[in-house]
């Protein structure tokens, strides 16, 4: 999918939310257990009541990575649901590969080729060569990561050198150098707020992927009143914010 594409589809359904599809078979409901694949059943069922709603999916890697190939399976199976039943949705494998070029030259064929998704996201501490064989996709995107949602961000991403340059800001300005707005979205979480003042002087254009509203307490709010821009530039992603809303029968309602 691309970025006009992308933005017809935001302005066309009014919305920029990104369902997280961050499955734990030990939350979801109980009844479902007795399926043959309780996380497809579970994923099938929140993907039809929200696809009128959302514009975007992210399932996170780690949750059908850690069930082995039933897990795999469940995650392939889910992205083929999407897109047979829900076509017209931007996806979004959350997996932050990066790693030497020859190696991400493997993890960017495996998402863009094998499961042909619109996106990954992707850790940009290796540097260029790491982040490079991603964005030779046509059509597909790069999601860096610039200023996660999480405690620890504060560790490393906002440390400073010597001119008072953030780590971040040098992501930022760097990987500017390798991908454009057309194909480079950058993760900034929704608990750094004003922040998004920062973030958008220096990548004015660049869609942003916004974890953190909801369970982590991010203000949508603040993301809104600093991010947004004419092309609406988020998607704003909640995972068990929406997804386990509900433990009953009608979860999905």
């Amino acid at each position: 999918m691309n970025r006009r594409q992308l933005i017809n589809q935001i302005f066309t359904k009014k919305s920029f939310l990104c369902v997280g599809l961050d499955t734990d078979i030990n939350k979801i409901p109980g009844h479902l257990l007795k399926e043959e694949d309780p996380v497809l059943a579970f994923n099938k069922a929140i993907i039809d009541a929200t696809a009128p709603y959302c514009v975007a999916y992210k399932p996170n890697l780690a949750f059908y990575e850690c069930y082995g190939l039933k897990g795999m399976s469940a995650f392939e199976k889910t992205i083929q649901y999407i897109k047979e039943n829900h076509p017209g949705h931007f996806i979004i494998a959350d997996a932050k590969r990066g790693d030497i070029g020859n190696t991400s030259k493997m993890y960017a064929q495996t998402f863009f080729e094998e499961y042909n998704l619109d996106s990954v996201t992707v850790a940009p501490y290796m540097g260029e060569d790491s982040v490079r064989p991603f964005l030779e996709y046509n059509g597909k995107w790069v999601i860096l990561l610039a200023l996660t949602s999480n405690k620890g961000s504060h560790d490393f991403q906002l440390t400073e050198d010597a001119q008072g340059e953030r780590l971040f800001e040098k992501v930022l300005k760097k990987s500017q150098e390798w991908g454009t707005p057309d194909n480079l979205m950058y993760v900034v979480g929704a608990t750094q707020g004003k922040m998004f003042e920062d973030i958008r002087r220096l990548a004015p254009d660049h869609f942003l992927l916004v974890p953190g509203v909801g369970a982590q307490g991010g203000s949508l709010q603040e993301v809104c009143k600093y991010g947004i821009t004419k092309d609406c530039g988020l998607l704003v992603n909640s995972s068990r914010g929406i997804i386990y809303a509900s433990k009953a029968e009608n979860f999905a309602r």
